[in-house]
């Protein structure tokens, strides 16, 4: 795996475990927690969507899924 490819995916773990922590997140927590930019949050949140792991109940806030997911090291 390209070391790009995997520091992607370690982001949006990352990102997938602080909603998980702090239940309804914003956009703009992400933002400031991980010290990137809105549209790399956006792109991150896009995948974890499209996975079924989190959803936004309301503009601009994320929560996590029921979906059933088992983290790796």
């Amino acid at each position: 795996m390209k070391p790009s490819t995997n520091r992607m995916l370690t982001r949006i773990k990352s990102v997938y475990m602080f909603i998980c922590k702090n239940g309804t997140v914003t956009t703009q927590e992400l933002v400031d927690e991980f010290g990137i930019t809105p549209r790399t949050i956006q792109r991150d949140l896009n995948v974890l969507a499209y996975n079924d792991l989190v959803r936004s109940p309301s503009r601009g806030t994320w929560t996590t899924t029921q979906k059933k997911v088992k983290m790796s090291s």
